[in-house]
Formats: structure tokens, sequence, C-alpha cells
């Protein structure tokens, strides 16, 4: 990022006047020549002056200014150096006094320049008020008060010199309401609507979106940037307060001065109307596609919960804003209310709580004037007590987001009301099945909730953003069958987690991918099955996951197999063994080998009381782990021990593990030939019973055996296919083991580049949080790794700290 000037800045926005005719005027290459002559003069211009280019876009420019006299000279020598030229150029400032931040400037004040100078004409030179008080200039005229087209009230309008140009476009025949605020963000949105409005197939375009989306804000935008388009006027019908369809065409008529039938009033006139909020009488689709019949030159823009469903109708569903949207719209509110505001990092994550929905942003916003970003986080854990406050002149629907989202439900039939609530027992969505099962949804009812704005679809899921979740939360609590609905939840991904066979029961089967889309929805089960007191049924779930924990995060199988233990008297004693059994595997992963331990002891005691030999053969296997993991003696005799009883049972997955265990107790010993040969046939054993996790873990095993034994050669291709597996299961800490046994390998070919990047994105990855069993690991790795400290190493390793895992990854296997 350029040193950009903060604290009062004077913004410069350039624009060229009539570029796409000059075009056809001049010809390809002479346009061309002279668009590089305008754009040298004015860099020329505003570098001479002390100008910052921030953006420049096709043929405009932005410019930041620390000085606004600086900047008033700048745009005065840029128009006598083009005035030789035929570009004509319109320039406008602005000064204020914006947020800067690392992706650069936040606030009203840049879309106020930009406005500004979009109401000029070639060769003017157009101030704000701001900027006219902050220059010593005897040459500036007053041009009156003007609307401008981001929609706030009219503003005092200053030009530099007394040449005349024609009226500024300003807004003429309209009666857009005046708001509030500035239109910051949508600029992917806003050029997509006015795409479509500008298209002549074009007649009926329906903006669809949940309560407090923006969808009106939006199409008044669009609507202002349209005026001049429309010669008869731009008209907008607040329809917020209508609740008898049969009103709407007297509602359109009365605002437009129709005395008469308003198809006679329009005709063949070229006008656009704005028909704000019509959910509530969407019966009156069918009498407004006759109106659009009878005037050929007449346009609709709708905004609307759900689409009118007309044969004509073009819908745009508006969606919530992305981050950067989201936290320039929060900042820009809260600095209204909180001059100086700038908690950049805390707008960030109450943005993202917020789902980055308009109306939410804005009513938090409110409350930085009476909380900290810290107090106001804390409060969004329930949303909708904390989002009321809104602007006493807003609709009584707008002033809290539970009104808004209430108006949307207050307009569904009650069966839809009904699903409405139960699918609120869905974290992080669903699938169809899931809604079908649990909730008693049909087709035909979901795309119901969908059209209305209430439910998401995508990528084959349904879910409702968590404003409007909790919102749905509290309906299902009022209707007496949330206990009925959240038992057939959990009893449907209790059915769902074993059918992933990711226990040792299951026998650890091939379905990773079946369970990180539902990863919520399980954990919402557990936690209900621990609050309703049924514990069987939370234990049961939680055994059905054991080896997702290991893989993805053996920290948070720790928390949850300990709260469920904790309760767990009375229970079934086979069902405590195997919970038991999963604790040690997470607690083992974690790093904690002495809780482990103890865990595995007390499940085997259980097991062997009641006389479950495959239970006995596990059990003693785990014990060995520890106890190698730990330097204690015996592991040897448990790992043959366990051997013994896999191969009686006929577990064919227990006999890979015993023989590669044997292999890590081999490898101890010194005896690494042997443990490359152990580990190579566990591999080969597991490799078709689609043990995944077992195969990468002994292909990690081979590859840093035969660095050991100086083969670095034979180490690369285990090392690297073990890094794919553990990346393709989501194995956080396999994956960096992975990393780590490339690093070495390059590191060890004196690639000290590659070395260095592969570490320094492990070091990054390190900084999100603990990596378990790794860190017994990671100085022995480190010091192969960084051992020289070549100036391509440190410079790889700068590198590495820049790239995503993805990324690092993607290198590794490259």
């Amino acid at each position: 990022m350029r040193d950009l000037p903060a604290g009062t800045v004077t913004f410069l926005f350039t624009d060229i006047e009539g570029s796409t005719k000059l075009l056809r005027e001049l010809g390809a290459e002479r346009y061309a020549e002279s668009l590089a002559a305008h754009r040298r003069a004015l860099r020329q211009a505003f570098t001479g002056h002390g100008g910052v280019e921030v953006d420049t876009q096709g043929d405009a420019f932005f410019v930041a200014f620390a000085d606004a006299q600086g900047g008033l000279a700048a745009a005065r020598e840029a128009q006598e150096a083009l005035a030789a030229e035929p570009i004509r150029v319109r320039i406008g400032l602005h000064t204020g006094e914006p947020l800067l931040t690392d992706e650069g400037y936040v606030g009203a004040d840049v879309h106020r320049a930009a406005r500004i100078c979009a109401a000029g004409h070639g060769g003017q030179i157009l101030l704000s008020e701001q900027t006219r008080l902050a220059v010593d200039d005897g040459d500036l005229h007053a041009l009156g008060l003007h609307r401008l087209k981001d929609l706030t009230a009219a503003e005092p309008l200053y030009q530099v010199g007394e040449a005349e140009f024609p009226p500024l476009k300003s807004l003429n025949q309209s009666n857009l309401p005046e708001q509030p605020t500035p239109f910051v963000g949508r600029e992917l949105e806003l050029g997509e609507v006015l795409q479509l409005l500008r298209r002549e197939n074009v007649r009926l375009l329906t903006l669809t979106g949940p309560g407090g989306s923006g969808k009106t804000r939006l199409a008044v935008q669009a609507a202002a940037e349209v005026v001049e388009e429309h010669e008869h006027g731009v008209w907008w019908i607040g329809l917020q307060a209508v609740r008898d369809p049969k009103l709407v065409v007297p509602a359109i008529a009365s605002t437009v001065g129709a005395s008469g039938e308003l198809a006679e009033h329009v005709a063949d006139r070229r006008m656009l109307f704005l028909l704000d909020n019509l959910e509530q009488v969407i019966d009156a689709a069918p009498e407004l596609g006759a109106l659009l019949g009878s005037c050929p030159n007449l346009m609709l823009l709708v905004t609307s919960r759900e689409p009118l469903l007309l044969a004509a109708e073009q819908e745009y569903p508006v969606p919530p804003f992305v981050e950067q949207e989201a936290v320039g719209f929060f900042l820009g509110r809260a600095r209204a209310v909180r001059p100086g505001f700038s908690d950049y990092s805390a707008a960030r994550e109450i943005c993202r709580r917020l789902d980055y929905l308009p109306l939410a942003l804005e009513l938090a916003a409110v409350r930085v004037k009476a909380l900290s970003p810290a107090q106001i986080l804390e409060r969004l854990e329930q949303r909708l007590p904390l989002l009321t406050g809104g602007p006493r002149d807003a609709p009584e629907r707008q002033r809290t987001l539970r009104a808004t989202i209430a108006w949307s439900y207050e307009l569904l039939s009650p069966e839809e009301q009904e699903l409405f609530g139960r699918l609120s027992v869905f974290s992080g969505g669903c699938t169809l099945g899931a809604a079908e099962e649990i909730c008693g949804a049909d087709l035909d009812s979901l795309q119901s909730l969908v059209d209305k704005s209430l439910l998401r679809f995508d990528d084959e899921r349904y879910a409702m953003l968590e404003t409007i979740r909790e919102y749905a939360l509290e309906r299902l609590e009022e209707s007496g069958e949330a206990d009925v609905v959240r038992r057939r939840h959990a009893d449907f991904f209790l059915a769902f987690a074993e059918s992933a066979n990711m226990s040792a029961e299951g026998d650890y089967g091939r379905r990773y991918d079946i369970l990180p889309p539902e990863q919520d929805n399980l954990r919402g089960a557990i936690d209900w099955a621990l609050d309703a007191g049924e514990i069987e049924l939370g234990l049961r779930l939680a055994v059905a996951l054991e080896n997702f924990w290991v893989i993805t995060d053996p920290f948070e199988g720790l928390r949850r197999f300990e709260a469920l233990l904790a309760e767990s008297d009375g229970v079934d004693p086979i069902l405590r063994a195997r919970a038991l059994r999963c604790y040690s595997g997470s607690a083992h992963m974690s790093g904690d080998f002495e809780r482990a331990q103890g865990a595995i002891e007390e499940s085997l005691a259980l097991f062997r009381a009641a006389g479950d030999d495959q239970g006995v053969a596990i059990l003693l296997h785990r014990l060995g782990v520890t106890t190698l993991s730990r330097g204690g003696t015996g592991a040897r005799e448990l790992f043959e021990e366990s051997l013994e009883l896999f191969r009686r049972t006929g577990s064919r997955r227990g006999e890979g593990e015993a023989i590669g265990s044997l292999g890590y107790v081999a490898r101890g010993e010194g005896d690494l030939v042997q443990a490359l040969d152990l580990f190579r046939q566990s591999a080969e054993i597991v490799a078709p019973l689609g043990f995944t996790w077992w195969q990468a873990n002994m292909l990690a095993a081979i590859a840093e055996c035969a660095l050991d034994l100086g083969r670095v050669a034979e180490a690369v291709d285990p090392g690297r296919e073990a890094l794919a597996l553990a990346r393709e299961m989501g194995d956080r800490q396999g994956t960096v083991y992975g990393l780590a046994l490339l690093a070495r390998a390059a590191a060890e070919t004196g690639d000290p580049g590659r070395a260095g990047r592969l570490w320094g994105a492990l070091e990054s990855e390190e900084e999100r949080g603990p990596v378990g069993q790794w860190e017994s690991e990671r100085e022995t790795f480190a010091a192969r790794v960084l051992a020289g400290g070549a100036p391509e190493l440190e410079r790889g390793l700068e590198e590495g700290r820049r790239l995503s895992l993805d990324a690092a990854v993607a290198e590794a296997l490259g």
C-alpha cells in the first residue's frame, strides 16, 4: 500500500465526458494517443502538488491530497494542460476525515467525492462545501443546492471559474426518498442491477432477499442512477403500509398524479416505477403485469421478499455484503455516532457474527456509542435483543431486526410457519433428505421458504442466516414440539454418524468426506443429548465419530468425551468401555499420554470383564502405543499379544496396526532396516481395507525411516502420498507432519529455498493453534531443516510464511 495521507484528506476524482462518442469520432488509434496524453498530463499535475494516486479505473482517476489547496491547484493545472486536447474531463473535490485501513480508505467521503465529479461536465471543476472552506480562493462560484445521486440531503456545490456549463447532473424529475447516509459498498450488485435495468428485454426487475439485506437501498440507488434515461420521471411508491392488493394500482396513480386510469396516464411515456415492499400485497402481481402490457415504455423495479412469478419478471436475489463491504459499512455507521471509532479487527468479527446483513450491521453500529467492541461481541451471542434502536423516523419494522424478520414470518401460512420453526434445529444447514425426515418438509414448502428469502439454497443444502435462525429457534421453543424435533434430529444424525464407519466397530471405513458438511449438526446433537440427560445417545454419537475427532480435532474430542463420561454412571459397561477407548485416542493425539493411559486401563478392564476379545485386542494395542510414547518398557509384549488376538479374531485391520506398531518399537531400538520392513508390511495390509488414516501414518513412517537411513530418494514418494492422504482427510497433524518430511527431504537434497518455503508455511499453520503430538517431534525436524541458515533458506522461510496451507501442500506435491 502506498503512503496514503491520513487525517483530513481531500479526494479528487476525474472522469472523461462522452468517452464512447469520442472513441467513435477519433478512431481507436487517435483516441489511444489522446488517452495516453491525458494520463501523462493528469499524473504530472497530481504528483506536482503532492497527490497520491489511490486508484485508476479505465479513464478515471482517484487521487488523495493531504492539503486541499494542493488538490485544487492540481485540478486547475490538469484542466489547463488538457485545454487543447479533444478529451474533456470533469473533476470533483471533497474534503473529509476518512478511516485509513490496510485495504485503503473507508467511509462516506470517498463516495461523496465521486458523486460530485459525476454531477459535472467536461472542463468543469466542482467542489463541496467542505473543500471550499478549506481553501483560500476567490475564484469559486456558488451553484446552489443540489441533490446528488447518493440521495442524501441537498448540499451546496461550487465551481472553479466563471465558464458556463449545462445544469449539473443532479436528480431532477424524481420523488426518490432522501437517504440519511450515503450509499456504501455494493458496487458489484449495483453494476449488475443497472445492467439488467438497461436491457431492452427486461421491463420487470424484482430484487429479492431476506429482511434487512438492503434491497430497498440498492433499488433506490439504482433508480437514481437511471433518472436521466427516463424522461418522464422515476417514481418511488412505498407499499409497506398497504395491506389490500386492490390498493396497489391506486397508490401508484396517486404518486404520479394520474387523475384517470393509470394505464392511460402512462401510455407510451418513458417512466420507471419503483415499488418498494410488495411482498404483503403480492396478489397485485396480475394487475401489474397487465399495466406493463398496456404501457410499452414503462419499467417496473420491485423489492419483495419473494418473486412476483410473472412471465416478464427478471429476479435478482440480493446477497448479504461481502466482508470488506460490510466492514466499511459498519465503520462508516459507527463513526457517525462515535467519531474516531476505528477498531478494524473488532468490526470484522462483528460483521461476521451478523452474517454481513446490512440492517443488522446498522443496528449494531448504533451500540458503539454505549458499548465497547468487546461488549458488543459478548452480547452478539444472542443477537436479536441487541439489535434494536434504529432511527425513529424509520418504519417500525426496520427499527429492530426482530421486527424485520417477524414481518416476513407473519406473511407465511400456518404450515410454513411450523416448518420455519422446525428447520431452526439444523446448525450449518441441511440436505433435502434430512429436512424431509426430521421436519416433515416437502420440496414445495422448502422452495416457498427460499422464495420468501427466509431460507437459502446452495450446493445441495438448505440453510438459514444465523440472525434469522435465532428468531426461528424462538418460534420452535414456543411451539411446544422442540424436544420432539431435537430428538428426531439427534436420532437422524446418530444413524448418519454410524454410517460413516469411523469407530473401531465400524472398521474405520473410507467415508471421511461425508462428515465435515454436517459437523455443526453433529455437535448440536451431542450438545442436546448432554443437556437433555440423554447420555447414552450422546455417547453413541461421540463414539461413532471416534476417528473423526482424532483426525480433525483431538482437542475437541477430548472435551466432548470428558463431558459425557462425567455423566455416564449407570450406562451400559461396553458403551462406557468404548467411550473410554475413544477418549484415550483423543488424549493421545493431543499429546496427553498420561491421561490416555489411564483411560485405556479402565476401558481394558471393562472389555476383559465382558469377555470381548476384539475389544481387549484393541486396548492392548492402545496400551502399547501409550507405553511406547511415554518411554516405558513392555510395549513390544503388548503389541505381540494384541497381534495374536487380532489374528485369532480375524481382524485384518488390527493385524496391520499391530505390525506397524512393532515397526515403531524396532525404530526405537535403533533397527531402522527392520522398522522400514514392518512399516511397509503394515501399509500393504491396510491400504485395500480403506483404513486410510493408518495407511497415511505408515507412509509417513516409511519416509522418516528412509530419511534416517540416508535414503532420501526413497523417502520422497511415500512422504508425498502421506501428505496427500492427510490433506484429503482433513488431518491437520498429518498435513503438518507431511510438510515437515518433505521440507527435510528438500534440505537434505540441497534445495534450501524449497525447504524454507515448506517450513515457513508449516510455521504459519502452527500459529493457528497447537498441533498436538507433532510438538514432541518438532525440534528434531527443525534441527535438520534449518541447519546452515543459507540466504536461500531465509528467503524461502519468508515466502512460505505468506503461503496458505493449500498452496504449500500443492507446492509440496508438485
